[in-house]
């Protein structure tokens, strides 16, 4: 294939014409190419299955991580041991393409590989790297690690993103009408543009569009000015230039600021996240449109079609016998990394997402004496497995994984698992009755685990976050917790009432339905199944980000 005059590898749908470069940290892609964290390499990796479905004029573009985010191991008393492991991808073919671009003040250079859309049907896909015996040592580094701690890497990271991958395009003559940024981590193509079309602003805005997927003005990254300007951020721009555009008196830098008054339109990733970004950012003049466009995942890729066949067929012994079945296959993994043996008839809860404070990994153990009752209940046993992979320089996180782990040495029905990829998830949404997911409201921007749990026959057990209030009819196809009044509790307030909230469905709706009245908990499951399948496919996702936010007419 001739890279230096690439073109679509295939026949492209008329109604999505629009030519798209996307531009994200992270791909979850496939079990076996790991350059993904979490939740937004998920929705990531989803967008671009569901752009080759419906042969959209897409192409992805990323960042090879040489060591990916990390391997989850453990140390030799079962805690958290962050370990890094080279990668290497046979399936990904080399360019032969191979450039310069600026980074602190001096020339990087990169090199392209490409993900063929037959290897994992996914859109078209090119990954940079800086890993080349042409650059120094620290050069080399800025693809090792994703999301790497140290803030000049971090920044160089951005730039190989942004710059690497818009230049990538020109040496390609590869020409794209929309580029969208998947969160800020690609806003130097905006800079890189900037220089191209001689500083013409409104050029720039015409083909920008970005996706915000952070719900608190705090959680969005900011960098000293001048750091980034002194790492060849802004591709020449002065900095009395930079300010006029971001509009921000001090010295942090903030990237999404930044984005939303460069981009054209841009859009939250649910209808909660919607309101609660356009209250965030709309003190600010001069930014663009908020819309809100809800995550989704891929329906073809994540859900267990065996288990819908069974519903579809309205055949419930062979639906039962299948969810059963999905059981034993996960509780393997649970006793060969535990020595726990979980049992199939037993009623199975899991929370497992990346291990972040707001999303209360631990909550259910802030009551220890209901916690306790909750484990050695005879009349309602219950299993309960945790997993997830906490940022390897959050301690606190670690510190909450690892308070897990030592809690579940004292019983046989608990589980810490570690390894969250895609096929751990997999696996868990599959083996799972219930998915807890108890964020503090409104902090989850849109939280698409539930999504795939629900494709697997897993029933969602939430606060009323992210994607949430979209999906859910407690009691029906959820269940879901009364809203504290965020806005005036406490933290600590709001914490206590979602505890015994969670407790108090656990104990007197969820648990009683499930062990005594079978056949409702069945079609709470199918319900739940049949709400996600199409609302909550990606399919839908992506025909709504051409429609509303890459159409320019």
């Amino acid at each position: 294939m001739d890279f230096k005059n690439y073109e679509m590898p295939y026949s492209i749908n008329k109604q999505f014409s629009e030519k798209v470069a996307y531009f994200s940290m992270e791909f979850a892609i496939d079990q076996a190419l790991k350059i993904y964290s979490g939740g937004l390499g998920f929705l990531a990796g989803s967008h671009m299955r569901s752009a080759f479905n419906l042969k959209q004029d897409l192409v992805g573009i990323g960042i090879l991580w040489k060591y990916g985010y990390y391997d989850q191991a453990r140390n030799q008393d079962q805690t958290l041991l962050p370990t890094w492991t080279r990668k290497l991808y046979s399936f990904l073919e080399d360019t032969g393409i191979k450039f310069q671009i600026e980074i602190h003040s001096a020339p990087v250079w990169v090199k392209a590989y490409y993900l063929n859309p037959d290897t994992f049907n996914t859109a078209p896909m090119f990954f940079l790297s800086t890993d080349l015996p042409e650059n120094d040592h620290i050069s080399k580094t800025i693809c090792h690690r994703l999301y790497d701690a140290n803030e000049s890497t971090k920044i160089a990271q951005m730039i190989l993103l942004g710059k690497g991958g818009a230049k990538l395009l020109d040496e390609m003559n590869f020409e794209r009408e929309v580029y969208h940024l998947n969160e800020a981590h690609g806003l130097p193509a905006a800079f890189y543009l900037l220089n191209k079309y001689n500083g013409d602003k409104e050029k720039v805005k015409e083909k920008l569009v970005f996706t915000t997927h952070t719900p608190e003005e705090a959680g969005n990254e900011k960098h000293n000015l001048h750091l980034c300007y002194d790492m060849s951020y802004f591709s020449g721009l002065k900095i009395s230039e930079v300010k006029a555009i971001e509009g921000v008196a001090d010295d942090r830098f903030n990237h999404s600021l930044c984005a939303l008054r460069m981009a054209r339109i841009s859009n939250a990733v649910s209808q909660l996240h919607g309101e609660v970004s356009r209250e965030m950012w709309n003190k600010y003049p001069n930014i663009c449109e908020i819309k809100a466009i809800t995550n989704a995942q891929e329906y073809k890729y994540w859900a267990d079609h065996p288990l819908y066949k069974f519903k579809e067929d309205k055949d419930n012994k062979g639906f039962d016998h299948r969810k059963k079945h999905l059981k034993k296959r996960m509780f393997k993994i649970v006793a060969d990394q535990t020595g726990n043996l979980f049992d199939a008839d037993v009623f199975t809860i899991v929370w497992a997402r990346r291990f972040a404070g707001y999303k209360r990994a631990d909550l259910l153990l802030h009551d220890k004496a209901r916690f306790e009752k909750l484990l050695n209940n005879p009349k309602y046993p219950v299993q309960i497995i945790w997993a997830g992979k906490p940022y390897p320089m959050d301690y606190s996180s670690i510190s909450t994984f690892n308070s897990l782990v030592e809690q579940s040495k004292n019983y046989k029905n608990m589980a810490v698992l570690t390894g969250y990829e895609l096929a751990l998830s997999k696996s868990l949404k599959q083996g799972s009755d219930l998915w807890l997911n108890n964020p503090r409201v409104p902090r989850e921007a849109s939280g698409t685990s539930g999504m795939t749990a629900a494709m697997n026959g897993s029933v969602n057990f939430s606060t009323d976050d992210g994607w949430i209030p979209e999906f859910a009819k407690s009691g029906k196809n959820s269940f879901v917790v009364p809203q504290a009044d965020y806005n005036n509790l406490s933290v600590y307030d709001q914490d206590e009432f979602d505890l015994n909230n969670l407790y108090d469905m656990l104990e007197n709706e969820i648990l009683p339905m499930y062990y005594d009245q079978p056949k409702k908990w069945r079609d709470v499951v199918k319900l739940s199944m049949e709400d996600v399948k199409d609302k909550f496919n990606s399919d839908r996702m992506a025909t709504e980000y051409y429609e509303q936010i890459y159409k320019t007419s």
